[in-house]
């Protein structure tokens, strides 16, 4: 169909339905995302939209929906990070593995609603305060926000302003924010029983950063359970998350203890970085030293060999965080939310 058939020149909502065969209503409905509608009925309907070529017009809609069908997702860095902050935090976080996992997980779910994803990057205080009016100003409909420091005001504004948002991770303060998380102690400990299992005795860990609770949280359910199984010191060394990182404090450890037989790194980047050096300095992988990471990135299979590591299931994780934050949208009386997901142990060749 061309605009000539149409009495205005365009089609409008009033051709839509006619073409659907289902009322003005309910194409308005399709049209701008109500969850409610039997998807059927809504396909049949965007083959209508199709065929009739009718464009919506999005400043008409945000005025009748008050929504933008649009969402931020805000990369919250502490300014008492460990790394300090410089020019190449943005490029850090697009080479980071996870962050590619979490973007996946995010558009599985916010593509069919038509939602819009906008990129954030927040380090300062000064930052804050320009997102928090960036955000009172109505540019988006709510937030997505991976924040992992300790002491991170943002998530705490993000509440005092009551703006619609879901946190990546359980908030280390209690805070009325829905959340996803998941046991990183539970999924050290995983790491930790295998070595044992495997009879490793001369044990050490690549530790991540302290002021980021999954660094904390992973050397301490390490510690806790190597300490069950009889080895309350366990050796290690700083790791930033990054496969340098992990190469370095590899070499520490090794110098300080070159008869160790097994190391758990608290990222699958480290772990690849570690298993370089020893590599390097002539170690058989597993037979002279097992190695285990976190996380379940592309990394563990790049690595040489596969890597043995703990799973999180981050493309999961962050789709719930979408449909956590749509349902918010759709229900702002709904009361807010913690989904937690339990990692495992996926067992590849290195331990």
């Amino acid at each position: 169909m061309d605009a000539s058939q149409y009495p205005t020149g365009a089609p409008t909502l009033e051709h839509v339905a006619r073409v659907a065969g289902v009322s003005r209503a309910t194409v308005s409905r399709v049209i701008n995302n109500t969850r409610n509608v039997d998807p059927q009925i809504a396909e049949v309907v965007r083959a209508a939209v199709e065929a009739t070529g009718y464009v919506p017009n999005q400043a008409a809609r945000s005025l009748v929906t008050r929504r933008t069908n649009s969402v931020a997702l805000v990369v919250s860095e502490g300014e008492d990070r460990t790394v300090p902050v410089d020019d190449a935090f943005v490029g850090r976080v697009f080479t980071d593995p996870y962050f590619g996992r979490v973007v996946s997980g995010l558009f599985s779910v916010l593509r069919p609603h038509g939602v819009n994803l906008v990129l954030m990057f927040v380090e300062t205080d000064e930052m804050r305060r320009q997102l928090l009016g960036y955000l009172r100003q109505g540019h988006v409909d709510g937030v997505l926000l991976i924040s992992s420091h300790a002491q991170d005001p943002l998530p705490k504004m993000l509440t005092e302003a009551g703006l619609p948002a879901v946190l990546s991770e359980r908030p280390t303060t209690p805070l009325q924010i829905s959340y996803v998380d998941a046991p990183q102690r539970v999924g050290a400990r995983l790491a930790a029983e295998h070595l044992a299992a495997r009879g490793c005795r001369k044990v050490a860990t690549i530790a991540g950063p302290m002021d980021m609770s999954a660094g904390r949280d992973r050397l301490a359910g390490f510690r806790e359970a190597m300490a069950e199984h009889g080895y309350p010191d366990i050796p290690s060394a700083a790791g930033y998350f990054t496969q340098e990182s992990g190469s370095a404090a590899m070499e520490h450890l090794l110098d300080e203890h070159p008869d160790l037989d097994g190391v758990f790194a608290a990222n699958d980047l480290m772990a690849l970085g570690a298993v370089t050096v020893l590599h390097e300095r002539g170690r058989r992988i597993p037979e002279d030293v097992a190695v285990i990471g976190f996380d379940d990135h592309h990394a563990a299979m790049l690595c040489r060999p596969a890597l043995t590591t703990v799973h999180l299931p981050v493309e999961d994780m962050a789709a719930q965080m979408a449909r956590l934050l749509l349902d918010r949208l759709d229900r702002p009386e709904l009361p807010v939310a913690a989904t937690v997901f339990e990692p495992t142990l996926v067992v590849r060749a290195s331990a």
